[in-house]
């Protein structure tokens, strides 16, 4: 049974390296468009399946495209292939984030947006009126401070400080143009880092084409820009990063690690492990760097509010996430530490600490065998870890898989491309295979 599936998967991969890369955008968006439409048809969040819907049509006729001028022999394959790209951005993302942004204005806020949108408007709010954006605690079974005419979860602010300037301009309108959409805002952060970060990239164009089709305009992207969004600038920082840190700019390295760092938790992992391939131009470690300039911006933007309300900064912050402070949160899903989170309650303030201390002991296990460590196995060690603990945490949404799958996609982009003779029978065919192609 094994080899047999051994066997098909061989056979896949091979059928799917013997496509030319326009035709295997094709059958991404292909997948991508199927998708939507089960997410139009299965979805109970208005965001959600509204989105599914107005991004449908552009999936399929960009798979229709590249499908068929896959064909052909083009000499411009790589050109139409970003506007392919840039017009499935426009129709998947741009009009999808427009028009919701506008409902959720016409319908005053309901249903057009996932509770995270409201939750870092709300938390901008407060911090532009200098207030501490970390209220909501639980104690004795109760949630203390709680927002009135919410559900309980939206009143915890699960992030660090500075995602709050997401929520900034609505703040400043208070709420009084769909322009201002936190949303909005996040995109256009998301698209102009995520392009800088390309940019900079070290690696073959066709590479960086995939980069961007997962990152912004497949599912793994589009669906989370245009109906919450907050987890995109997190990774298209994250990517900046890596990029920094391939030019061995650690300073700049330092600075986009520690907006990701000083927004978010999910993104400490990449940005610690950034620490054990810093390298200066010479070779030197150069993790001190990075370390500096994580450090100061992180406790900068974050120690005043942690040291105002530290109960509440623990709770919001670190208990909430991980499904520890006593609130039923619409993000836990069906994974296996939910599941055994139900079965056994005591299980859900065991299982994530253990699958940290395990992952870690294996994580440092491989980094000890293989060091110097580089960035591609760095990414791809994070990837397995991030993976797990999604996995193990008692109360976490499926989305989060976006980061394992970008950590893994970027590791085999920054793997040196190796070259290999061709297949004869695919040389016949005029196919070009990368034998770590996608």
């Amino acid at each position: 049974m094994v080899h047999r599936l051994s066997l098909t998967g061989a056979r896949m991969r091979s059928w799917w390296l013997s496509r030319c890369a326009l035709a295997r955008d094709g059958y991404l968006y292909a997948s991508a468009g199927a998708f939507a439409i089960a997410m139009g048809w299965t979805s109970t969040q208005p965001a959600q399946w509204h989105w599914g819907y107005l991004a449908f049509g552009p999936y399929v006729v960009a798979a229709l495209v590249a499908l068929l001028a896959a064909r052909r022999v083009l000499r411009r394959e790589t050109a139409l292939r970003l506007v392919l790209l840039v017009l499935v951005v426009v129709g998947a993302v741009v009009v999808p984030l427009g028009l919701e942004a506008r409902w959720r204005q016409l319908d005053h806020g309901v249903g057009f947006a996932q509770p995270e949108v409201a939750v870092i408007e709300r938390s901008a709010t407060l911090v532009s009126r200098g207030q501490d954006p970390y209220r909501a605690y639980v104690h004795n079974g109760r949630v203390v401070d709680a927002v009135k005419g919410v559900p309980p979860y939206e009143s915890f602010f699960p992030y660090f400080p500075l995602m709050s300037v997401f929520g900034l301009p609505s703040a400043a309108t208070h709420n009084g143009t769909d322009l201002t959409d936190a949303r909005i805002i996040m995109s256009l952060m998301t698209l102009l880092t995520s392009g800088l970060a390309l940019a900079l990239l070290r690696a073959p164009r066709e590479r960086k084409i995939l980069v961007a089709l997962v990152l912004l305009a497949l599912p793994t992207g589009a669906l989370f820009l245009s109906t919450g969004g907050d987890d995109m600038p997190i990774l298209a920082l994250l990517l900046l990063g890596v990029a920094f840190l391939q030019r061995r700019s650690n300073y700049l390295a330092g600075v986009a690690f520690a907006l990701a760092a000083a927004m978010k938790l999910t993104a400490w992992p990449l940005v610690a492990g950034s620490l054990l391939v810093a390298r200066s131009r010479e070779g030197r470690p150069a993790w001190l760097r990075v370390a500096l300039v994580v450090t100061t911006v992180v406790v900068a933007t974050t120690l005043p509010y942690a040291w105002r309300a530290p109960r509440a900064f623990i709770a919001n912050v670190i208990a909430f996430p991980l499904g520890l402070a006593g609130v039923k949160s619409p993000a836990a899903s069906a994974l296996p530490g939910h599941v055994v989170t139900m079965m056994f309650p005591v299980m859900g303030h065991l299982l994530e600490p253990a699958t940290l201390v395990v992952g870690g002991y294996i994580a440092t296990r491989y980094v000890r065998d293989h060091w110097p460590v580089t960035l591609s196995q760095l990414l791809m060690v994070v990837s397995a870890l991030s993976l797990a603990v999604i996995l193990m945490a008692s109360a976490t949404r499926v989305g989060y898989v976006i980061y394992p799958l970008n950590f893994a996609l970027w590791g085999w982009v920054c793997r040196p491309v190796q070259e290999r003779p061709v297949a004869p029978e695919l040389e016949r065919r005029g196919v070009l295979v990368d034998p770590v192609g996608p």
